[in-house]
């Protein structure tokens, strides 16, 4: 079964934030053989979201070299990049991808609720609601005797992560659904005055000489950040200290980064962040909706203060409704939205059935650099400060939007196909072997110029 009807999906996402639409003829599909076995359209997801991205990269060499690259994207590679994070060998090993024993457990009348319990902090919080040992059959039987939905409230109301299952049709009823339904996929604004931003024109890549603030975690944000460094930006991650990281998802998220441990609380960290803050081109931030505003650093006054920032704000649920405070990871807001529901009948299996990847996290990654690289353009343009929204839930409805393919029993890629689209990067962990960058340019390909480091590596300096 061929993967169809790219380009077109591809040039409504360009429209969210160029106003002309002549570059998209620099933009081609090689649109190959569907690679995910899935009722949903992740490989055309894929291969649209990566495609705009790219010819975002194209958008800004034009400005500065006086001529956009040619590009073209694969859209096997873009499902398998879609993966990236279940390929990675670390000296010749597979490096081990989280995934819980259990996170779906019954409730008194026989609905599933997701629990999410990969990160330690969140597992003994939720077992200590439950008042349990952080035993999956004691979960279980705590979960047995509960209604899913209020549980769920109970979840929230402490800041923890778990969604009971859904219909497509259910959450289309919730108040959350009808909050964000009238959202585009992103949104794009100016939130203040600044002069326009002269780029060099010595360059290797789209990128080069500008710099990145990258306070993101787990998937959806490190995809923008090792996209951007893949163009040549300078990332620098922000890590809090207080907090870990799943190891398989630091290599993934960290190809071409640098990575400095800082605290916002801290008086002294504040100032070294400050101090990245006052020559950071763009700032991205994984923060739920009001996050960052609490600590001082939302984007009205980092615009206030930094003007010409890009500052991009990713989240779960939207910055809109009754839950945008709340927690949300890729597999939940699946299991929130109807999409595993739906896995699950396709498959004629009562078991909840999720998408064969997190689409919706790498979806939103490579979105959130798109727009941050048209917030660039308009930078170079026009001025100002800008700032990009993208979530998981509004990810959630563009994706289910799509349509639905005939796909549950595709193959799933072989060994030879995937090693075809995989590098070796150099790294402090090892020899790290990783996915390709996907879109290939005529010119100023992009690349990783070195692999991930641990937390807190490098000094929070430029």
């Amino acid at each position: 079964m061929k993967l169809t009807g790219t380009p077109a999906s591809a040039r409504k996402i360009w429209q969210l934030a160029y106003a002309d639409g002549a570059a998209m003829s620099r933009l081609s599909f090689d649109e190959r053989d569907l690679m995910l076995p899935s009722i949903y359209q992740v490989d055309h997801a894929a291969a649209a979201s990566i495609g705009v991205t790219a010819l975002a990269a194209s958008e800004v060499l034009a400005k500065r070299t006086g001529r956009g690259a040619n590009v073209r994207v694969d859209s096997s590679h873009a499902a398998i990049a879609y993966r990236s994070e279940r390929y990675q060998r670390l000296d010749g090993a597979l490096v081990e991808h989280p995934v819980p024993a259990q996170s779906y457990f019954k409730d008194r009348d026989g609905r599933w609720i997701q629990l999410h319990m990969v990160y330690p902090h969140h597992r003994d919080g939720i077992c200590a609601l439950l008042g349990v040992e952080a035993d999956n059959r004691a979960v279980a039987a705590a979960v047995a005797k509960l209604d899913a939905l209020a549980l769920e409230t109970k979840l929230a109301q402490a800041g923890l992560p778990g969604y009971m299952q859904r219909s497509h049709v259910e959450w289309q009823e919730t108040e959350q659904y009808r909050a964000l339904a009238a959202l585009p996929l992103l949104t794009l604004e100016k939130i203040g005055d600044a002069p326009k931003l002269e780029l060099g024109v010595e360059l290797t890549r789209a990128l080069d000489g500008l710099r990145v603030l990258d306070l993101t975690r787990v998937i959806a944000g490190p995809v923008c950040g090792r996209t951007l460094a893949s163009h040549g930006a300078d990332v620098m991650r922000i890590h809090p200290p207080h907090l870990n990281e799943v190891p398989g998802l630091l290599m993934d998220g960290g190809r071409g980064k640098r990575c400095t441990n800082l605290n916002l609380r801290d008086d002294g960290d504040r100032a070294a962040f400050d101090s990245l803050l006052m020559d950071a081109h763009v700032l991205v931030q994984g923060f739920r909706p009001g996050g960052l505003e609490s600590l001082g650093y939302g984007p009205a006054a980092v615009a206030a203060g930094h003007p010409g920032i890009v500052y991009v704000s990713l989240s779960a649920w939207s910055h809109v409704g009754p839950w945008a405070a709340r927690h949300g990871f890729d597999s939940l807001v699946q299991t929130a939205t109807g999409f595993s529901d739906a896995g699950a009948a396709a498959a004629g299996i009562e078991h909840p059935k999720p998408m064969p990847c997190q689409a919706l996290d790498h979806s939103t990654g490579y979105l959130a650099a798109f727009a941050a690289m048209a917030a660039l353009k308009r930078r170079v343009d026009e001025g100002g400060s800008w700032l990009a929204r993208v979530s998981l839930a509004q990810t959630a409805h563009w994706l289910n939007g799509l349509g639905r393919v005939a796909a549950m029993n595709v193959s799933e890629p072989d060994e030879a196909t995937v090693a075809a689209r995989m590098q070796t990067l150099a790294s402090e962990f090892g020899e790290l072997s990783c996915t390709r960058p996907v879109a290939q340019f005529d010119f100023a390909q992009p690349f990783w110029t070195a692999g991930p480091v641990p937390l807190g590596f490098n000094a929070p300096t430029w």
